[in-house]
């Protein structure tokens, strides 16, 4: 706009002169110049604010973000950090024994890699206005392995279950997750009841009703046993074995609870 200003401005000082509307033209095009540097010097650090606070981002504009970096990571770090945003923010709080789980978690599996970088990107999506837990989970489901997303619903159920106790909203919202990362039903309830417990629990552990036979009862510990071992996720790191032995742990008590019961031989 200057540009024009000044040339007009120019043209009329010099006395009409062309020479001076050239001069004037190309002095307001260096004021211009200067205006746009600033502005959108001025947008770059207020994206720069938004991003280290993680409020002002679009879902579109997270999802992005989200991309951008699971893109140039193999180890799956963002994938957690965004699903653990998610479960800690479930019930509209965020409790210290959730984050202590979830540091725990990362330390344990990132070891020295672990950084202050993991905690900065897990406080923007947890300050975000809105997380595309949609598009997340449906990221996760083409990337991942069946075995590798059941042991990730049992970690997440972990953090629900970090403060003694797993809410109603928390419930409802890993039963979500399951359903959008394609995880069966049967496997859905037979993590929940790791954490969930009521008078059936060993039988939905073992995916099974009370009412099943005592082959039945068998049979199905069998086939969890080898669903289940951690062998299946030994291409994963160490806080992942841990989880998995825990999961599989529950499934022998589970199974030696009825065996007990019945009097199974």
């Amino acid at each position: 706009m200057f540009k024009w200003i000044f040339a007009i401005g120019g043209f009329f000082l010099l006395g009409r002169n062309f020479i001076g509307a050239f001069l004037g033209f190309f002095v307001g095009s260096f004021v211009d110049n200067i205006l746009v540097a600033q502005r959108n010097n001025g947008q770059a650090q207020g994206q720069g604010q938004n991003q280290q606070q993680g409020r002002g981002f679009s879902t579109d504009d997270l999802f992005r973000y989200y991309q951008q970096r699971t893109s140039s990571n193999t180890d799956f770090a963002t994938m957690l950090i965004a699903l653990s945003a998610s479960v800690m923010r479930a019930d509209g709080k965020v409790l210290k024994a959730e984050l202590e789980y979830v540091k725990a978690f990362f330390r344990q599996q990132f070891g020295p890699q672990f950084s202050a970088s993991h905690l900065q990107t897990l406080k923007q999506f947890i300050d975000a206005d809105h997380i595309p837990l949609d598009q997340i989970c449906q990221d996760i489901r083409m990337r991942t392995q069946e075995e590798v997303r059941i042991q990730l619903l049992h970690y997440l159920f972990g953090i629900a279950r970090a403060d003694g106790h797993v809410s109603q909203t928390e419930m409802q919202l890993l039963n979500r997750i399951a359903d959008l990362m394609g995880i069966p039903t049967m496997d859905f309830e037979s993590v929940k009841n790791m954490f969930y417990r009521d008078v059936n629990s060993d039988y939905k552990v073992l995916g099974i009703e009370a009412s099943a036979t005592d082959e039945e009862v068998k049979k199905a510990y069998r086939q969890m046993a080898v669903r289940y071992h951690p062998d299946k996720v030994a291409q994963m790191g160490e806080e992942y074995q841990k989880g998995a032995k825990e999961k599989f742990q529950k499934i022998q008590e589970a199974y030696e609870n009825i065996r007990k019961a019945r009097s199974i031989a």
